[in-house]
């Protein structure tokens, strides 16, 4: 956020409080003036100035600079007079609350976040078949992402999974979880996730890590969308692990991603079962890729793999060495140049190519 705040001046106290509640749910910080006078001073620095019908009256007539953005917040439609003033002090935004209540939400999280970091990366991971390795794979994308020295984002789709966090040993970690979250279609800024969420440092980057509980209802598919909407915002790499089921959730997760990572171990029951969940897949996403994971029993080729599921192999893992003696010990830290951390790092390059072929389309 930047340094000046965002000036309220508003009148009228229902609006007034129906705005500062707004305020706080984003974590945007306000600073209120009882009057147009005292804004004066403030009103050219200010990010953002929210105004009623009465601040607006007694602006238009004070000759103030030009402010960098001006929301007018009422409560029924606007009288004509009151347009001609909307004009004239350079409002951009008129908000009938609480009917528009989400247009402000938004206002306030771009104030919140403060300047962009640019258009982030989203990756679904899904298992092929059980016990594919599809947790751990997206937790590895998660740690590479931050170990080049980015932010990251991992959210756990799956509530019969365990808990991703259990994956990283950071079930015991403050923060909260999916079940402690009220976030409905609305809004939410990445700063506001950042205070909440457990984080765990990894090189110079840091993973905010939104994990289902051992108990309580699986995500909501609106509540999803605003994780992930507020990571690609902020710039951040989002790693979403999807259940194999596809529920609601993991479908909007899909429906988001750039790229979606099909696990499937080297295996013929895995391939045979990788085909359909790959069958629910495709209406949700035409940027599809395979992942190869090792060991190969009967030395079963990727190549033999893409054949018969029918996607493009994107990398092949062979098994990384005491992984299951890492997770039960709570110590997965995948070794930079170890079968996980490489897989991780080709899915982040696919996924910066498929992100600037989007940019290049647009």
């Amino acid at each position: 956020m930047t340094g000046q705040l965002p000036l309220v001046v508003v009148d009228d106290e229902d609006l007034l409080d129906h705005v500062l509640r707004i305020a706080a749910s984003v974590g945007c910080e306000v600073e209120c003036a009882p009057d147009a006078e005292a804004v004066r001073r403030g009103w050219s620095r200010a990010p953002l100035v929210v105004l009623d019908e009465t601040a607006l009256t007694q602006c238009a007539g004070r000759d103030l600079p030009r402010a960098s953005s001006v929301v007018l917040v009422c409560a029924a439609e606007l009288a004509a007079h009151t347009w001609q003033l909307v004009f004239r002090t350079g409002v951009e935004h008129v908000l009938t609350l609480p009917g528009e209540e989400s247009s402000l939400v938004a206002v306030f999280a771009d104030v919140a976040e403060g300047p962009s970091g640019g258009d982030g990366r989203v990756v679904a991971v899904v298992g092929g078949r059980g016990g594919a390795g599809a947790s751990v794979f997206a937790a590895s994308i998660g740690v590479a992402a931050s170990r080049s020295g980015g932010e990251a984002v991992l959210v756990d789709c799956d509530p019969l999974g365990g808990g991703i966090d259990l994956v990283l040993g950071a079930e015991f970690d403050a923060g909260s979880r999916w079940p402690d979250l009220s976030l409905g279609s609305g809004r939410v800024s990445m700063s506001s996730l950042r205070d909440a969420l457990p984080r765990i440092s990894y090189g110079s980057g840091e993973l905010s890590v939104l994990s289902c509980a051992r108990d309580g209802a699986r995500p909501e598919p609106d509540g999803v969308a605003a994780v992930v909407d507020a990571g690609r915002r902020s710039g951040a790499t989002v790693a979403c692990d999807l259940s194999r089921e596809l529920a609601p959730c993991d479908r909007r997760a899909a429906e988001l991603a750039d790229l979606v990572c099909l696990v499937v171990p080297a295996e013929v029951r895995a391939c045979t079962a990788a085909t359909r969940v790959l069958e629910r897949l495709r209406p949700l996403s035409d940027r599809l890729a395979l992942v190869v994971r090792g060991p190969a029993p009967e030395a079963l080729s990727a190549e033999a793999i893409a054949e018969v599921v029918g996607l493009p192999v994107l990398t092949v893992m062979r098994a990384e060495p005491r992984l299951g003696s890492a997770l039960e010990r709570g110590q997965f830290d995948p070794r930079q140049r170890g079968p996980l951390a490489t897989g991780a790092r080709d899915v982040l390059r696919a996924l910066s190519g498929a992100c600037d072929e989007q940019v290049g389309a647009a």
